[in-house]
């Protein structure tokens, strides 16, 4: 339907992915407005709703009853809002004039984002001799050190090989990673349409030493989640990791590779290694909430600050 490009966080399957975990889904569509929408349940029996990459406008369609569409659309929210009991209604649109229209119908900016505002992009139709030439030196010389250490690509392993790397890595970068369960539905899930998830690794000696899940769809492949054996850094297997994973994608066809978020206030050494990939950094308009109950809203601000 639309005229820009949609983020696999607004596909129907990624929106059954969602379902699947339990949450609950709602969806919205006329002939110029698209958005699916997540509840996210909070404490004291509360949530909020939550539309991931979205609203998806067809500026084509929407030019004649802009305002009536705007309107029939925010109410909806807000209906939707009221009868579930949520505090507001978060949207985290990739297109700039969404939020412009939006902005003019209640929506605020909020300081606590979802997915991150910010990515950076490598255009894998690039040359290998170019792509290497974009990077930092530091990147190049990582990847060099890592060939040099007798490491290897794998698809061989499983979530548990995955989750055990991933303990070590959230420990020490101070990060809560999801349950298990949700590794192993995000691998499962996703077997007959145009997403695909899948999971590499980096083994030395036959040891399972960085790792890291995958998604793609349509021209693009996704960095999801990684993790890595810290007892092996000196090895520099992520860099390895990578560098094999984009030139497998570039072999099978597709465009881009996606980092998927930096921050380099939240996570300053991630956002450091995905910036050495000589990328382009695109920015997204970031978070914006709707108040459904303008009392629990205030609440809920006020929380964030003291905890």
């Amino acid at each position: 339907m639309s005229n820009m490009k949609k983020s696999f966080l607004q596909t129907k399957e990624w929106i059954e992915f969602q379902k699947s975990l339990g949450r609950e889904i709602f969806d919205f569509s006329s002939d110029s407005i698209e958005a699916n929408i997540v509840r996210y349940n909070m404490p004291f029996r509360k949530n909020y709703l939550y539309i991931p990459h979205g609203p998806i406008f067809n500026f084509n369609e929407i030019e004649g009853g802009l305002k009536n569409k705007l309107a029939e659309f925010v109410n909806y929210l807000k209906r939707l809002g009221k009868e579930n009991n949520s505090i507001f209604v978060k949207t985290e649109p990739l297109n700039g004039s969404v939020m412009e229209l939006l902005y003019s119908y209640g929506f605020k900016k909020s300081e606590k984002e979802i997915q991150p505002s910010k990515t950076i992009i490598v255009n894998l139709k690039a040359s290998e001799e170019e792509s290497l030439s974009l990077m930092h030196h530091k990147t190049r010389y990582n990847i060099k050190i890592a060939e040099k250490n007798n490491l290897a690509l794998s698809s061989e392993g499983n979530v548990d090989d995955f989750w055990k790397l991933l303990k070590q890595t959230s420990e020490r970068d101070k990060f809560s990673p999801h349950e298990k369960q949700y590794y192993e539905k995000l691998l499962s899930f996703f077997t007959a349409g145009e997403i695909k998830t899948e999971l590499f690794f980096i083994k030395h000696e036959n040891k399972h030493i960085a790792g890291m899940i995958a998604l793609t769809y349509g021209d693009t492949a996704y960095y999801l989640h990684g993790a890595m054996d810290r007892e092996y850094r000196s090895m520099m297997a992520p860099y390895l990791l990578h560098w094999e994973v984009m030139k497998l994608f570039k072999a099978r066809g597709y465009m881009f590779y996606d980092f998927w978020g930096i921050d380099s206030k939240k996570w300053p050494g991630v956002t450091r290694f995905k910036l050495g990939w000589g990328g382009n950094q695109v920015e997204y308009p970031g978070s914006f909430d709707l108040p459904i109950s303008k009392f629990w809203y205030l609440v809920y601000k006020l929380a964030k600050r003291v905890f």
